[in-house]
Order: C-alpha cells, then sequence, then structure tokens
C-alpha cells in the first residue's frame, strides 16, 4: 500500500524542474553582538528567469567538463566561471561552495541517466525493472569515472550549503526506483530507501574503491534481488 508517497507523487513529479528552475542561497545573520551561528542560517528559494536559468546551466556544465577532464580537484569556482565566461562572483550568486555546485552536476547527471524511465526500466517482474535502471546507472558511472568520482565526493560532503540540493537528488533517484518497481510492494518507502543506500554504495565502489564495474552490477542485482524478496517475505508472514 502506498501512503505518504501517493500524496506526493505531484510533487516528486516536480522535482525536475525545482531542481532546473530554482535556486537555493544560504544566508548567514549574526545575532546580537555580531557572532555568526549556524541557528542563524536560513535558505531562500527564488525563481529564476530565463537568462538566469541558461547562465545556472552554463556554469553547471561547465562544471561537469572540468570535472570530465580532471576530477574533484580540476573544478574549482575559478576556472568554471573562466570556462562559462562570467565573473567568478556570478558563480557564487547561483552556487555557496564547489561541492554545492557539484551536487547539483550530479542532479543533472542523474536526471539525464534516468529521465526515460520507461525506456530504461524494461522487464516483465519487479526486480527485472528495478535491476536494469541499476545496472544503467552502474555502466553510465563506470565509463565516466572522473566524473562520477568528483560528484561523489561532493555528494558525500559535510558542507551544509549541500543539504537541499543533495535532499532533491535523492528524491529524485528515489522516485526512479519506486517508478521502475512499479507494483505496489509492502513497506515501499522502506524499500526505496534502502534502494537509495545500495546505489550510492555502488557509486562509491566504481569511483573511490575502484572495484570492476561487473562486480558492481553484481552486487546491485543481488541487494535488489535480496530487498524486494524480503519486503514481500515479511508481507507474506503470518
Amino acid at each position: 500500500m502506498v501512503t505518504g508517497r501517493a500524496r506526493a507523487v505531484k510533487g516528486k513529479e516536480d522535482l525536475g524542474a525545482r531542481v532546473r528552475g530554482q535556486c537555493a542561497e544560504e544566508w548567514e545573520r549574526p545575532q546580537r553582538g555580531g557572532v555568526l551561528s549556524s541557528d542563524a542560517r536560513f535558505t531562500v528559494t527564488r525563481t529564476l528567469s530565463k537568462d538566469q536559468q541558461a547562465r545556472r546551466e552554463r556554469l553547471i556544465d561547465s562544471a561537469r567538463e572540468l570535472a570530465l577532464e580532471g576530477g574533484y580537484p580540476a573544478v574549482t569556482m575559478h576556472d568554471v566561471a573562466d570556462r562559462a565566461g562570467v565573473a567568478r562572483a556570478t558563480v557564487y550568486r547561483y552556487f555557496a561552495t564547489k561541492d554545492h555546485l557539484l551536487t547539483e552536476v550530479a542532479a543533472a547527471w542523474a536526471h539525464h541517466v534516468t529521465d526515460d524511465i520507461d525506456a530504461l526500466a524494461v522487464g516483465d517482474t519487479q526486480l527485472e525493472r528495478l535491476t536494469a535502471l541499476l545496472e544503467r546507472i552502474v555502466y553510465v558511472a563506470a565509463q565516466e569515472p572522473t566524473l562520477t568520482s568528483a560528484i561523489i565526493q561532493a555528494v558525500t560532503s559535510d558542507d551544509s550549503s549541500v543539504d537541499d540540493a543533495r535532499t532533491l537528488l535523492f528524491q529524485y533517484l528515489r522516485d526512479r526506483l519506486s517508478r521502475a518497481i512499479g507494483d505496489p510492494v509492502p513497506e515501499r518507502e522502506d524499500v526505496e530507501l534502502v534502494l537509495g543506500h545500495i546505489l550510492l554504495a555502488a557509486l562509491i565502489s566504481l569511483a573511490s574503491l575502484r572495484q570492476p564495474v561487473e562486480d558492481v552490477a553484481t552486487m546491485v542485482r543481488t541487494s535488489g534481488r535480496l530487498v524486494l524478496a524480503g519486503a514481500l517475505a515479511a508481507a507474506a508472514s503470518p
């Protein structure tokens, strides 16, 4: 039975638009006495104009190109600005930090890889559809190791400016996994959460541990099978 997720379907379908059409800016306000505190941090989300959106996408594309060329170290705000043809201050209007920018690169990458979910998640069973999607993500990530390494390092950063973008990214990927599974499964939200962690572990295995892609693909297939089987078995238990 789908509960909270059913109520959130429309919002999740709009995740891509939210990521592409809005920009979260973090402002720190001093407390009395001029001392900055994390408690004084808040987030303002503003809708971008077409020109601003085009500029933001150009910055993301520039960061992606740099990451493809040299991984995480190659992406600097200065070099992103140069490649995009803007002042460095412009980059900071859209992205608070390098990790924030690369997390948005990760979101764009995830959309590119999984947007056509109906074409990707093929198969007659839930497991076949799920593993088709997971394997697609793994194989694409393996083809671009420097990019994968860069975005994984950013997404797993403890930089607080990454939080909102990372949350949207993880929600989007969980939605893709849910669409791939399709039919109702018991404890659906828990299943999606576990699968999301499996996917993250797979990407870390590729990017940081340098495990062979076939081994990682086998891992996601096995994990997907066990998670779905476990959920179905738990529901069948008296």
